[in-house]
């Protein structure tokens, strides 16, 4: 029998809206409210709305929170501000591969806060306990306990400064606070998946419909749009931003992934160092790339990729067609050295090969 579909604290928001829901992950998820394109373009242009309770938080609280999580992650956190500085990261597995890729919000060296993909809460909760070793550290999921929103757009810093006292200007960018809106205590934090200036509110379950529907009924004026999965993955696709289980896996090291900028060589020993030294000596056979169409049709995950003499060399991993850009564009791994701006490619679609070329990345220039 299967599980039945894990709701947020908002979900009863996205109904009385007639959201199309749908399982993503295990989650009974919004994937649009009225289109794709319009929630993507209120994003880029206004405002967009975003429930992303579905991720996980993992709270890391203890004498060695700090030497602890220097072994798990990529990223150097020691070098993180504390109380303020958030950091993009990966855990790796003891061969280099992906387990997930994470923010760390670091409090003090004594109390760290991570923000995981919903779909690897358990299996990253699971993960650090299990090489927790003699570390002092209390290791909590505390996923049920908070919903995440995130107000994504050009109006966005606008909006939310009407339902705070705090001062948003000055948060730099993967920066955060603690702070009221609309009197609720809750993470303020000046992050995103879209491109798009924006905050991620994280606060109690139980307070997020109603902050939900004040943002709705004072971003009107703003031309505030709910958004659902499907604007968050066009979003992210026109930035190049990985996505577990499309660009990032445990079968994909970082510096496949081109995420080398997370991996920090001259900090102490962390899981995957030493087979990720190994992979950079020796030279990575496949490295992700974003490609364009030059013939209509769209890329989707798993279709392959073909040098233009028809040898296979790669796959897609990511794939739509761009609001932004009125052009159909995609992300995904070829062999290194086919890898370069401008190579020719031809992707499979449907049994017929579609031309396409590797171009610069973000396809879409980050207004933030």
């Amino acid at each position: 029998m299967n599980d039945p579909l894990k709701k947020t604290a908002l979900h009863e928001n996205h109904v009385k809206l007639n959201a199309r829901m749908v399982d993503f992950g295990g989650w009974h998820m919004p994937v649009q409210y009225t289109s794709i394109i319009e929630e993507h373009v209120a994003t880029r242009t206004h405002v967009g709305l975003f429930d992303v309770s579905h991720m996980g938080e993992i709270e890391i609280i203890g004498p060695d929170a700090l030497s602890f999580i220097q072994k798990m992650v990529t990223q150097d956190v020691s070098k993180a501000k504390d109380g303020e500085q958030v950091q993009y990261s990966l855990m790796c597995t003891l061969n280099g591969g992906i387990v997930d890729d994470i923010l760390i919000y670091k409090f003090s060296p004594t109390h760290l806060f991570l923000c995981v993909n919903a779909s690897n809460t358990n299996k990253d909760f699971e993960w650090l306990c299990q090489h927790k070793g003699t570390s002092r550290v209390d290791i909590q999921n505390r996923s049920l306990e908070y919903v995440q929103i995130a107000i994504q757009g050009p109006k966005a810093l606008t909006l939310l400064q009407e339902m705070t006292s705090v001062q948003l200007a000055p948060i730099k960018y993967y920066r955060f606070t603690k702070g009221k809106v609309s009197a609720i205590d809750m993470i303020i934090s000046r992050t995103g998946y879209t491109g798009e200036d924006g905050f991620e509110l994280y606060l109690p379950s139980q307070k997020g419909p109603k902050i939900w529907e004040e943002l709705l009924e004072r971003g009107k004026k703003y031309h505030i749009q709910p958004c659902g999965l499907g604007a968050r993955d066009t979003l992210r696709i026109e930035m190049r931003y990985p996505l577990y289980g499309h660009e990032l896996s445990s079968t994909i090291s970082p510096l496949e992934a081109d995420l080398e900028w997370v991996v920090k060589w001259n900090k102490a020993d962390f899981f995957g160092k030493e087979a990720l030294v190994q992979q950079k000596e020796k030279g990575i056979p496949r490295k992700c790339i974003g490609f364009e169409l030059l013939e209509p049709g769209i890329a989707r995950q798993g279709y392959a990729i073909h040098e233009f003499q028809n040898e296979l060399i790669g796959e897609v991993t990511s794939g739509t067609l761009s609001p932004t850009l009125k052009k159909a564009i995609g992300i995904g791994f070829v062999k290194r050295e086919l890898s370069h701006v401008g190579q020719e490619l031809n992707i499979e679609i449907r049994g017929k090969k579609v031309k396409a070329k590797v171009v610069q990345t973000p396809f879409v220039k980050k207004s933030a």
